[in-house]
């Protein structure tokens, strides 16, 4: 009986910690990242070094350039200025980033995921159509016309992806729950692994002749 009991116990703690698995929580108040790590008075917290706390100040907690309209010019038509624990270290233990997306008319932020990060998305200029897929079997599309002032969520892991749909430059503001949720891009990760996935696999996969494979792992 009683080892029933821890079993059940530790699968409910298991099944709880799985559930409310995001960023650690801090530890204290802040834990400003270090990027010089040869300081000796540097602690290491959630995966980033701190600085002392003694040697805080506010340009700690200070980021500043995303008026900065990001360069658009290139294959997709957009550009993400990520503000993250790497180019703001403020941020470190407070499980929160954002970043600026621009896009240019008909520019889209392709098909991704961030697999640390649930990610809430606010259209400040221009029309975007938005959407997000959910998981196998179901594979189910959700989609919506964005405006400016209105706001999309898309749920931690998920693919999803953002595009121009407007004639002028769109501008938008996306919200992520992690300090560094990263970022997948299917198509890079699919089409332009390093070293490259073997195209047997991905002819199979995707159902297509192994001279578009091999093609598409030359584009990207």
């Amino acid at each position: 009986m009683r080892k029933a009991y821890l079993v059940t116990v530790a699968l409910f703690a298991l099944a709880f910690c799985l559930a409310s698995a995001s960023d650690p929580a801090p530890l204290q108040d802040f834990c400003v990242a270090l990027k010089d790590y040869s300081d000796k008075s540097a602690v290491f917290v959630n995966g980033k070094f701190c600085k002392d706390p003694k040697l805080v100040t506010a340009d700690d907690f200070y980021f500043g350039g995303l008026d900065i309209p990001g360069n658009t010019y290139n294959k997709v038509g957009s550009n993400v200025t990520n503000v993250n624990v790497d180019t703001f270290p403020g941020l470190n233990t407070l499980g929160i980033s954002l970043a600026r997306i621009d896009f240019a008319p008909y520019g889209q932020n392709p098909p991704h995921t961030h697999p640390r990060g649930t990610e809430i998305l606010v259209v400040l200029e221009g029309t975007l159509f938005v959407g997000f897929v959910t998981s196998n079997t179901d594979n189910r599309l959700f989609t919506k016309t964005l405006n400016k002032g209105d706001v999309f969520v898309f749920p931690v892991g998920l693919i999803h992806f953002q595009v121009n749909v407007g004639k002028t430059n769109a501008i938008a503001i996306s919200g992520l729950s992690s300090q560094n949720a990263g970022a997948i891009t299917i198509a890079n990760a699919v089409f332009g692994s390093n070293p490259p996935i073997n195209p047997n696999v991905l002819t199979k996969a995707f159902q297509l002749d192994k001279k578009v494979v091999e093609y598409l792992q030359k584009e990207f």
